[in-house]
């Protein structure tokens, strides 16, 4: 079983930046795809980013693009999601997932929820004006 823990949420003021950090421990089966998504209350769970096994791969919400930006250290079992000039829009708990193993391409990156069998639970963004 996989456990992911999420780190480094927070306030911040808009047009700042914060690190969010997933840490992947247990039965980590590579490779495996690591995504980012928030859900805002009474919304559904959005997706943000994913990133493929060897990092070559990443996805973004449209509208995110240029100012979030997600990356990987594998030989630490951690996926960051460095967000740029946040908005008070990007309020909202963001949860990391993954997805892998045996037979799993190195290069996809999921963009649903469906697609990601393991979650974390949660770190809180609040960003202020």
């Amino acid at each position: 079983q996989v456990q992911l823990v999420e780190s480094g949420g927070g306030l911040v003021q808009a047009g700042g930046s914060l690190r969010l950090s997933c840490a992947a421990s247990g039965r980590t089966y590579n490779p495996y795809a690591v995504a980012w998504f928030r859900q805002s209350p009474g919304k559904e769970r959005e997706f943000v980013a994913a990133i493929s096994w060897d990092g070559g791969t990443t996805a973004y919400l449209d509208s995110l693009k240029g100012r979030f930006t997600i990356s990987r250290e594998n030989a630490k079992n951690t996926v960051y999601l460095h967000m740029n000039r946040p908005e008070p829009e990007d309020t909202a708990p963001y949860y990391c997932a993954a997805a892998g193993g045996p037979g799993f391409s190195p290069s996809s990156t999921p963009r649903t929820k469906f697609g990601y069998p393991y979650w974390g639970q949660g770190t809180q963004v609040t960003v202020t004006s």
